[in-house]
């Protein structure tokens, strides 16, 4: 039995370390800061909530129906690598080449009726804040191998790396949930210029890690 437990606490440290970097909730959550401005302490807590369940849907059904998936739709990995990464791209490039609206209309848009911070925000939740910002092609690859060495297993150690990995999922949808909500409370301490910096970097880094995504699936494709 202490044998078995070592064994599975083996597996819940391999499955962060391996989802750690690719899902990056600290990164990540300095990237998708811009999202939640305007949105009070419930609606963000509300939003990053959302965040969580989906990030942890996706991982969910990757591990267990990803293959099958890619196979009823005939893609692949590097495939989804690359339109992911074009789709991060894009967001990236539209934060660089955003400007702030001017005082003048700021306040038409403070006195013109608007929805509420959440109601514009909700349909980005899923895209592109959920997919491919936080769980992206790089996290489905890694569940895909992660379900693929458990398959070797016998049945008992399968069910023992299939729960590991399960456990794995959670900690990471734990850390994304802390880190998305408190990242604006580390912004605000380096002030309005502060903020301003970090968001035109995180736009930066956004294109980049999407250029990088892309450049991988297309290695592949190439074979280069």
């Amino acid at each position: 039995m202490p044998k078995l437990y070592h064994s599975f606490v083996n597996l819940i440290f391999i499955g962060i370390i391996a989802l750690f970097p690719v899902v990056n909730p600290i990164g990540s959550a300095f990237i998708v800061s811009s999202y939640f401005n305007g949105l009070s302490s419930v609606e963000k807590r509300r939003a990053v909530g959302k965040i969580t369940l989906y990030a942890f849907l996706i991982c969910t059904v990757s591990l267990f129906a990803g293959h099958w998936i890619l196979q009823l739709f005939g893609l692949s990995i590097p495939v989804i690598q690359v339109a992911g990464g074009i789709m991060i791209c894009k967001m990236g490039w539209e934060f660089l080449s955003s400007d702030k609206a001017s005082d003048e209309e700021k306040e038409n848009t403070r006195q013109s009726v608007q929805p509420s911070g959440f109601d514009h925000i909700a349909n980005k939740l899923f895209y592109p804040i959920t997919f491919p910002v936080t769980t992206g092609a790089g996290t489905i690859s890694v569940l895909f191998t992660l379900s693929a060495h458990s398959e070797s297993f016998s049945r008992t150690d399968y069910y023992m790396n299939i729960l590991a990995i399960l456990v794995s999922i959670s900690v990471m949808c734990v850390l994304i949930y802390i880190f998305y909500l408190n990242t604006k409370t580390i912004i605000h301490f380096l002030g309005i210029n502060g903020e301003n910096i970090v968001n035109r970097i995180s736009a930066f880094l956004i294109f980049c890690v999407g250029l990088q995504i892309a450049l991988t699936g297309l290695k592949v494709i190439f074979k280069l």
